[in-house]
């Protein structure tokens, strides 16, 4: 199914140590991976695929909901003049684009895009 605007399509967590975490989940749940790279690796066969990116600083609240919209200029201007806060600009990435946002209420969020 192709990914729809605003709705929520991916979560990320943070994870020291991916190996481990791979190993925890797969026997856990028999989820399955793809490593890109040392420090990204994503997951599917969960109900809603995400990934685990490798951090070696404290996790105090390791997910990372990301939303999904085809242009991600529009929907940054709309977060900014809604009073949310940009915390992470425009990035590229395999697979695409995304932005990091502070909702009203200080929940960190992101936005994707495969245009």
């Amino acid at each position: 199914m192709a990914p729809k605007d605003n709705h929520i399509n991916y979560i990320e967590f943070k994870a020291s140590d991916l190996e481990k975490i791979k190993a925890f989940y797969h026997q856990a749940f028999d989820w399955v991976f793809t490593d890109y790279g040392p420090t990204y690796v994503a997951f599917a066969e969960s109900g809603l695929e995400g990934g685990f990116e490798k951090s070696e600083d404290p996790i105090v609240n390791g997910a990372l909901v990301v939303l999904y919209h085809q242009d991600l200029a529009k929907i940054k201007t709309k977060i900014i003049e809604l009073k949310g806060e940009i915390s992470k600009d425009i990035f590229s990435f395999p697979g695409g684009r995304r932005f990091h946002f502070l909702d009203p209420a200080g929940n960190e969020l992101a936005v994707w895009s495969d245009k």
